[in-house]
């Protein structure tokens, strides 16, 4: 299904012990880069996650944020460094009785002691390592869905301009037809009165006009630029066609209808050429948002 590489997702969930809530946005990109916002005690599970991430995503920048708080303490994955905390007790005791002075720790201190703090990973069959990434995968269907109902949007707006485009070269097709011969006609016409008072060889200039008025034909590349558009159709009908095809087939017709506007050299068609690389431009800016 053809998708937008721009979405947002989220999903948060709560149990008796912890409360967690997903974000997930992301925008365009060449690549899929991943960026993780993530609190310390999970970092260790972001390369499994990410495997996750890339099921879901082939293209973009996204942008993935976790929010987790605790509401239990025995919940939070912290440990305490007891055989420091007794040891510099015991030297704190040992240097008091020296000065002949009497020791009472205070244990309050020990909170602002950060080296006798340590967040503790979390193992991959936790409880807490198992909801998370179940809310991982709730929050990517959630911003799928935002990408797909996106795609969709893109889509139809790509096919009315594409069928502009289409009935534009059937324009152009009409205006072309008889082009070359008219070229023809009206230069031999102009060169006719030249030739009266000229020694050149008047077949031979006639042949040179035949060459010059068939450099003027864009048939060829109207009919390459009306298969574009049917592939073009053709594609955004199917479920497996990605912003990178889509991207190439646009190339292509901006080729094809620059060397339409170089060759026909006609008031007319100039001017619809110009309608036509305007909309392709705006087609391009809309595949460009596409996986």
């Amino acid at each position: 299904m053809i998708k937008s590489m721009t979405g947002y997702g989220s999903y948060e969930s709560e149990t008796d012990s912890f409360r967690h809530s997903w974000e997930i946005r992301s925008v365009n990109g060449k690549q899929l880069g991943l960026r993780w916002r993530l609190p310390n005690v999970v970092k260790s599970h972001e390369l499994d996650w990410e495997k996750k991430v890339r099921e879901w995503a082939s293209r973009g920048r996204v942008d993935i944020e976790l929010h987790l708080e605790f509401t239990s303490p025995e919940a939070m994955p912290l440990s305490f460094n007891r055989n420091l905390a007794e040891s510099m007790i015991s030297r704190l005791e040992q240097s008091a009785r020296a000065g002949g002075h009497e020791f009472e720790p205070d244990y309050n201190r020990f909170f602002n002691i950060s080296s006798l703090w340590q967040e503790t990973g979390l193992p991959e069959d936790d409880r807490l390592s198992r909801t998370l990434k179940k809310g991982l995968a709730k929050a990517l269907q959630n911003w799928d869905l935002t990408r797909i109902q996106e795609g969709q949007a893109l889509c139809r707006d790509l096919k009315d301009r594409v069928s502009r485009l289409s009935r534009w070269v059937m324009e152009l097709e009409s205006l072309a037809e008889g082009l070359a011969r008219d070229k023809f006609e009206a230069l031999k016409t102009r060169l006719g009165r030249l030739l009266e008072d000229s020694s050149l060889e008047e077949n031979r200039l006639y042949q040179e006009l035949a060459l010059i008025a068939d450099k003027l034909d864009v048939s060829e590349e109207l009919t390459r630029l009306s298969a574009h558009f049917q592939t073009l159709t053709d594609s955004l009908q199917t479920e497996n066609t990605g912003g990178r095809e889509l991207d190439f087939l646009l190339q292509e017709c901006f080729r094809e209808i620059n060397t339409c506007g170089n060759k026909a050299q006609d008031v007319a068609v100039s001017q619809l050429v110009v309608k036509c690389k305007n909309e392709l431009e705006r087609c391009r800016e809309q595949v460009q948002n596409l996986e």
